[in-house]
């Protein structure tokens, strides 16, 4: 009855319609008091704007993780375009049976060929005359230890006297064997002849090698900002177009080049001196990396990875960013006293006082504790006087010599053929001799060197 429910409605004013029990009399928003449709979700005002605030930040979010993927992508695909791969050397330097053997205690170990090119090709042009042929300015035999908690950079003088065998090109004509300075090997017969030389010499099996041009190397020096040198006088070479005054000081990639390179005016104008200078400009290298936070931040490594992967060839087990990646990070553990720098053990030639001959029985020592990865110890500066001209300052103290490396000590007053052929043998009998050895090294010789810690302007 009418009454009865307006009596009702009064009596019971929880069931009116503005009850919010029974939901809000108007949320349609336009005023007209509609309800929503049954079942419609209802939202407030501050959660939709939220809900639309957390999808814009998602989206903006994602974008941000797609631009970085697509960057470090492209990035990793540029870094792997710069390096050149050399597919050749391998094919040349012939089976490995041919090649020097590993000594079981040195597997693991791994003996990377360094080569500074001075070919005036491309970008090199500026440096020489770009129909000239390419020569080794620089080699250095780069070994990691089998636990990757020392190295050797041994440098192998450029004028050495050395027995350079047939090798074969890459038209498959052949060179032919000739005893001549050791740099000319890269002359004759390139990377894979220079292999073969140094192998035949020192019977250590080479397992990389990287071709470093001058272009690249400027440009690496220029990615860490520039290198600490050391200079006991100034020096103005119009040859290398260096000028710089005299103590410590911070040089861009040009005037490191120059650094390196340069022989007639810095020192006493030997390759003995310049290997010593480079030898530390290398340790100061690694000691600008290690200080300047290189490697752990992406703004200064991805510069000097652009610059070092732009300036090298390589061999295929070493041609893809991934690959150097995996070599850098097992060196993580190797401290810079652990990193030895050296040059091979050499004396003026018997026969022409302009060129070397490897020191007997030095260097045969050095190349063996090296093919059987033992500890290699140096004291002194490297650069100073050469062994020849002051043998005193040599720190060399050998062990008492086997009978095996006294033809070696003949050889260097011998005739060239004859002094080859017994090197070879003196360093093929130290080779099996040291295979057969107890796996601890016992103590060693001291070389004349330094290591990547020790400071540029510390005097010996």
């Amino acid at each position: 009855m009418p009454e009865g429910t307006g009596d009702e409605q009064k009596q019971n004013p929880s069931s009116s319609a503005d009850d919010p029990a029974d939901g809000p009399a108007d949320d349609s928003g336009d005023g007209t008091g509609s309800a929503p449709d049954d079942g419609a979700p209802v939202f407030p005002q501050y959660r939709r704007r939220r809900w639309r605030i957390i999808r814009w930040v998602a989206l903006g979010l994602g974008l941000v993780l797609v631009g970085a993927s697509v960057t470090v992508w492209l990035g990793y695909r540029k870094l792997n375009h710069n390096i050149h791969t050399d597919t050749t050397t391998e094919k040349l330097l012939g089976p490995p049976a041919l090649r020097p053997s590993v000594v079981p205690i040195a597997y693991d170990a791994e003996n990377i060929l360094i080569i500074g090119s001075d070919s005036r090709d491309g970008a090199n042009s500026a440096y020489g005359d770009p129909n000239g042929t390419a020569r080794s300015d620089t080699t250095i035999l780069l070994h990691l230890s089998k636990d990757r908690k020392s190295a050797v950079a041994m440098s192998i003088p450029r004028d050495a006297m050395v027995q350079i065998p047939a090798c074969q090109l890459s038209d498959g004509s052949h060179t032919k064997a000739q005893f001549a300075q050791f740099n000319w090997a890269f002359e004759f017969g390139g990377t894979a002849c220079t292999i073969r030389t140094l192998e035949n010499l020192t019977q250590i099996r080479i397992d990389h090698f990287m071709v470093v041009d001058f272009n690249g190397f400027k440009n690496m020096v220029n990615a860490v900002g520039g290198v600490q040198v050391c200079l006991a006088k100034p020096v103005d070479d119009p040859d290398s177009h260096l000028v710089l005054p005299a103590g410590r000081q911070t040089i861009n990639g040009n005037q490191a080049l120059g650094f390196v390179r340069a022989r007639e005016t810095l020192g006493d104008g030997s390759d003995t001196e310049r290997m010593g200078r480079q030898q530390q400009f290398l340790s100061s290298l690694v000691q600008k990396v290690e200080s300047n936070g290189v490697l752990f931040n992406p703004t200064k490594l991805y510069p000097l990875l652009d610059a070092a992967t732009s300036a090298i060839t390589v061999d295929p087990g070493l041609n893809s960013v991934g690959k150097l990646y995996d070599l850098a990070t097992s060196l993580k553990d190797l401290p810079s006293d652990k990193l030895v720098l050296l040059t091979a053990p050499r004396e003026p030639y018997v026969y022409d006082t302009n060129r070397d001959q490897f020191q007997q029985p030095e260097a045969n020592e050095l190349f063996t504790r090296i093919r059987n990865d033992e500890p290699v110890q140096v004291s002194g500066a490297a650069g100073g006087a050469s062994p020849a001209a002051s043998p005193s300052r040599t720190p060399f103290t050998s062990p008492s010599t086997s009978p095996s490396t006294s033809p070696s000590t003949a050889a260097s007053t011998s005739a060239p053929a004859s002094a080859s052929t017994a090197a070879a043998g003196a360093v093929g009998s130290a080779a099996s001799s040291s295979a057969a050895a107890a796996p601890t090294p016992a103590p060693g010789p001291t070389f004349s060197g330094r290591t990547a810690n020790q400071d540029i302007c510390a005097s010996s």
